[in-house]
């Protein structure tokens, strides 16, 4: 049996993000996030889920989005985590899109989805919302990893004039989306990395080139490079924070859940977006 993994306290993130022809009405607008949940009966301690609904309920905000990864393995899991999700409360409601954990079994993508809808979250799978109205869409990518991800079918629906937040579980999505108007793009999936070597950055990244070498009993010890770990992220780079990438801005979530051995300076994460208009 493993032992227990390392938790570190929930942190609030909060972040302004200037958008281009942002409508005058929706200056100082709130949206939430919180990603990569893997409720598992393990990989996700229940004191830093409810103190992220309690946070969030709190804050009131205009708009929750969920970033993908509610379950690990198992798809009748999200039965039990849409229990406390079924808490989140905001003005135009709690939106969702699926991450790789999400459709990797047969029955996962289904249930998962029903899972959401059963409480009222709004699951997009290659979709465009208007919680805000139609000058301001939400659109809903379906995983990277998944072969239903075709941005250029979701993208073509709005008018280039129009701005967009755009959730994409993961963030190497966003060289893909680079053709596009994307003006603000919401991911998870990297987890922060887990563990962070104070002037090394996330264990993953520098795993990403001698990675290879680690021999296999140590390879459950290491975030990212369990075998059952589905693959790599590549652009270590962006596994946390707000990021430049051509036109879009990129926001990673570290998300809530983890991998053993667990987090060292990497806490989770509820992220608190203040969007304003860019100028």
């Amino acid at each position: 049996m493993l032992p227990p993994m390392l938790i570190e306290p929930l942190i609030t993130e909060h972040v302004t993000v200037a958008v281009t022809d942002l409508p005058e009405r929706l200056q100082g607008t709130v949206v939430v996030q919180l990603s990569d949940f893997h409720f598992d009966g393990r990989s996700l301690a229940l004191k830093v889920l409810q103190e992220a609904i309690a946070r969030c309920n709190a804050i009131a905000p205009d708009l929750i989005v969920l970033t993908g990864d509610f379950i690990t393995h198992e798809p009748q899991d999200i039965e039990g985590l849409v229990l406390y999700l079924k808490q989140l409360r905001s003005r135009t409601g709690v939106y969702a899109i699926l991450g790789n954990h999400d459709h990797h079994h047969p029955q996962a993508r289904s249930r998962v989805v029903a899972g959401l809808q059963s409480v009222g979250i709004c699951p997009l799978w290659n979709e465009v919302a208007y919680p805000f109205g139609a000058d301001f869409p939400l659109v809903g990518l379906a995983d990277f990893y998944a072969r239903a991800f075709a941005p250029e079918v979701v993208f073509q629906q709005l008018d280039e004039q129009v701005p967009r937040l755009v959730l994409s579980h993961n963030p190497d999505s966003v060289v893909m989306l680079q053709p596009y108007r994307a003006d603000v793009v919401l991911s998870g999936h990297t987890h922060g990395g887990q563990v962070i070597l104070p002037r090394w950055g996330p264990v993953p990244a520098l795993l990403q080139t001698w990675g290879a070498v680690v021999p296999k009993w140590a390879r459950p010890l290491v975030p990212f490079l369990k075998q059952d770990c589905d693959r790599l992220f590549r652009n270590w780079q962006w596994s946390a924070g707000l990021h430049q990438v051509g036109a879009t801005q990129l926001y990673v979530n570290r998300g809530l859940g983890s991998y053993f051995p667990g987090r060292w300076r990497c806490p989770p994460e509820l992220t608190v977006l203040r969007l304003v208009h860019a100028g």
